[in-house]
């Protein structure tokens, strides 16, 4: 056997499942203690399942792909952070070579993001036109680990403002193959106009979703749709205002329309039943290691500090289908030193990071 970690002091299995210890043989979680282990580390603090960011991007950058190299710094800073599990919302960088490393976090890959023509950030999707949506949409899902990533709205440029970048019928056509093929399907979506249709064709998820008002609200919390707010990416949406408003005052506007109700928004989402995740959009323009600053931002917008720390923990986790601390799982946790139920801000500062079984920060 070899050596056994064992994990002692306030094990956090879920929200109110609190346990004394628990220890990782061979890379794996029980909460029974092995009768045969000799070689035993101990490590004392208060343990989660590894963060989730569910709206994160490894391989990229603000100006398209990156190298492996720069691909392995990205996961480091999102491991060192505690983010052991990523949901990345689309890359066109090839990064499977990750899966094969016990030391970084576990990868689920939502494709290459899939844009209208000259709608979206250059060197970043697929662009095409609604004709060849689901042949695309179909591509992406088999490429993908049961993700697609749709860009549902962009500047238009022919109005000045956002706009919704593909017509009901195609999308409804696009999502149901996705769906045919196993795959959930989210969306990029800045402004109001996509938002039902979106939601009537059946999506999945809807990533930042500061469009959301009173009409569209119900209709996601009966739906069940899910939205990962990224606040600490709308933070920007100022900078990003004053950046084009020369150019496009009416999107400059908006923008900051949308930024100053992005808390209101959040919580009416959630009181309404929302399902709420944490992402930080990571990998284009923004660093890597920011989960606890988004998590903080989701109280900040009124969401309960345990409701909080689950969108990002026991609750994101099932929400992706991958475990969190239960018997027989990957041993893949974080320690603290505080209680991060009673302070979401002690996220920041992992004393232990653990990955398969293994101590690497």
């Amino acid at each position: 056997m070899s050596v056994v970690l064992h994990v002692t002091g306030r094990v956090l299995a879920g929200p109110e499942d609190v346990r004394d210890e628990l220890w990782v043989v061979d890379g794996r979680v029980t909460y029974e203690r092995p009768a045969a282990a000799r070689d035993i580390r101990t490590v004392t603090g208060w343990a989660l399942p590894g963060l989730v960011d569910a709206h994160c991007h490894v391989g990229l950058d603000a100006h398209g792909a990156v190298d492996a190299e720069t691909s392995e710094k990205q996961a480091l800073t999102d491991r060192d952070a505690g983010t052991l599990l990523i949901r990345d919302a689309g890359s066109p960088a090839d990064t499977r070579w990750i899966d094969d490393r016990d030391d970084l976090p576990k990868i689920i890959r939502a494709g290459r993001h899939i844009a209208r023509t000259r709608r979206y950030i250059r060197n970043y999707a697929h662009e095409i036109e609604p004709a060849d949506l689901v042949e695309y949409v179909g591509r992406e899902a088999r490429r993908g680990d049961g993700w697609v990533k749709l860009v549902g709205d962009w500047l238009d440029r022919s109005t000045g403002d956002l706009g919704a970048c593909w017509p009901r019928a195609e999308v409804g056509a696009a999502i149901a193959e996705a769906h045919r093929l196993g795959a959930r399907v989210t969306a990029h979506c800045f402004a109001e106009e996509s938002l039902r249709d979106l939601v009537e064709a059946g999506i999945d998820c809807v990533e930042h979703a500061t469009g959301l008002t009173e009409d569209t609200i119900p209709l996601f919390a009966e739906r069940g749709v899910a939205i990962v707010p990224t606040l600490v990416n709308i933070a920007t949406f100022p900078r990003l205002a004053a950046g084009g408003e020369a150019k496009f005052p009416r999107w400059a506007d908006h923008m900051r329309r949308l930024h100053e109700r992005r808390y209101d928004t959040v919580r009416a989402a959630y009181d309404a039943g929302v399902p709420v995740f944490v992402g930080t959009d990571a990998g284009g323009s923004l660093a890597h290691g920011l989960v606890a600053a988004e998590v903080a931002e989701l109280v900040t917008a009124g969401i309960p500090p345990l409701e909080a720390l689950s969108a990002t923990s026991w609750g994101a986790r099932a929400w992706l289908g991958r475990p969190a601390l239960e018997e027989g799982a990957p041993a893949d946790l974080v320690v603290y030193d505080e209680d991060p139920r009673a302070d979401v801000r002690v996220l920041a500062a992992p004393r232990r990071v653990i990955v398969n079984g293994r101590v690497v920060g």
